[in-house]
């Protein structure tokens, strides 16, 4: 199973992970993005390594 980790200290509140993978990523209530599950599920997998791929700020780790 992989997991996400956002480093939300770089995170500048594009939103675009979200929009790309709202099943891992969401906007916390401070405005910045982060994980929302424990372990991706597999049918998000690729989703979740386009919301690393496509950030602007590369603040994104799947693994």
């Amino acid at each position: 199973m992989m997991k996400a980790k956002i480093n939300r200290e770089g995170c500048i509140s594009c939103g675009l992970c979200a929009e790309t993978c709202p099943e891992v990523f969401r906007m916390a209530d401070d405005g910045l993005a982060e994980v929302h599950v424990g372990e991706v599920p597999k049918d998000c997998e690729s989703g979740a390594v386009d919301a690393q791929e496509n950030c602007p700020v590369s603040v994104i780790e799947v693994f």
